[in-house]
């Protein structure tokens, strides 16, 4: 049993961003960070969980994700993001994250728990330490695929 924690930020939306993540197994403990010169906070959760489960190496893992972000949670739980699949994301942000997050869930049995932000938990308070600490490094790297997108968006 594999539990992951996870968290988003930007300042700003966009702005500077970066996420955390929280990874338990038994005795063993990986915190994980890393930020964008210019993202939104959605991306930074979505991206959290990726990361987090990019970083388990063993396929078909039991593994439970704890969130604050509704985005995420509701939108597998309700199963919103199946439409968006079906419909090819028309209208809807963040393809690029989504896609490869759902490709985690054809991998790993994964259950979703949603948590309340900043509400005092401590594994949820040290991943938004971490996901702001990494918005406020020097020389942030492009979210190309959002910054890219976002000078199409300009065009029409």
């Amino acid at each position: 049993m594999i539990e992951i924690f996870t968290d988003g930020a930007s300042s700003g939306n966009p702005g500077p961003g970066g996420y955390g993540a929280i990874l338990k197994a038994g005795s063993h403990y990986k915190e994980l960070s890393g930020g964008f010169r210019k993202t939104t906070n959605n991306r930074m959760e979505l991206l959290a969980v990726i990361k987090a489960l990019e970083a388990i190496k063993k396929p078909n893992q039991t593994i439970t994700i704890y969130s604050d972000s509704k985005y995420i949670i509701d939108a597998i739980e309700k199963k919103w993001v199946y439409g968006w699949i079906k419909k090819g994301f028309k209208d809807k942000k963040n393809k690029d994250l989504w896609l490869q997050l759902m490709e985690y869930f054809k991998l790993h049995q994964i259950r979703l728990v949603w948590v309340k932000g900043h509400a005092g938990h401590p594994e949820n308070e040290r991943c938004d330490e971490l996901a702001v600490a990494a918005a406020k490094q020097p020389a942030l790297p492009a979210d190309l695929f959002f910054e890219a997108e976002a000078a199409r968006e300009k065009l029409f």
